[in-house]
């Protein structure tokens, strides 16, 4: 494959990310609408659709970009030294926006208002712990499968997520740009903003816990 240079990993970091919040965003508000009420029903609408779409996004722009979509994949990889501390600047401020873009996305799709609040309050130690939980498993997964070349990660990272919408307390946002994007969409998978922060601490603790152990795992298993 020809070399990819820096404009075209940022924009495929930015089309990637932003498609993936107007999948969760979008996602959400039509199994919402269609669920009747039922929650379980609209929870596993939203965490389908956004298994398969994360799975098509990093098959797609993982070539160009390896298709972190989130802040946190970015830290552990400069920290293992494979982009520069610009670039990880770069890509966590792309991702940022375009998630932000990707939730505006969805609410002109479903003739939403635009520029809105969530109402909804997801905070305490249990959703806290879901994160921790969410994020470590996440990070984990990146930093060791790429230390043992394991194939298809865009399925796995897609099933692992998948999976964690229904294990974990908090519904896995394991993001941080995801979490602040999210904060902006007074919908089925919103979060207010006073609850962003915790999450988004939660998901730091949980990354660098991850790091950790993949760096003492890696010796055993390579």
């Amino acid at each position: 494959m020809a070399a990819v240079d820096m404009k075209q990993k940022l924009l495929a970091e930015f089309i990637g990310t932003a498609l993936l919040l107007a999948i969760v965003i979008g996602s959400g508000i039509m199994g919402e609408r269609l669920a009747q009420g039922n929650t379980a029903v609209a929870l596993l609408a939203n965490a389908i659709a956004t298994g398969c779409g994360l799975a098509v996004l990093i098959a797609l722009f993982g070539p160009i970009s390896s298709a972190h979509f989130n802040p946190l994949v970015t830290l552990a990889t400069w920290q293992a030294k494979e982009i520069s501390f610009p670039e990880c600047c770069a890509f966590i401020l792309v991702q940022t926006l375009a998630a932000i873009s990707g939730v505006w996305l969805a609410h002109l799709m479903f003739d939403l208002p635009i520029l809105q609040t969530s109402a909804k309050v997801r905070t305490g130690l249990g959703q806290w712990a879901g994160e921790f939980v969410a994020t470590f498993g996440l990070i984990l997964l990146v930093r060791l499968g790429s230390a043992l070349k394991l194939n298809a990660m865009a399925a796995w990272v897609a099933l692992y997520i998948t999976a964690a919408y229904w294990f974990t307390s908090s519904t896995s946002f394991a993001n941080p740009a995801v979490t602040i994007a999210r904060s902006l969409s007074d919908t089925f998978a919103g979060i207010h903003p006073t609850s962003v922060l915790g999450f988004i601490l939660a998901q730091g603790v949980g990354a660098v816990a991850a790091i950790f152990v993949a760096e003492q795992l890696k010796p055993q298993l390579t």
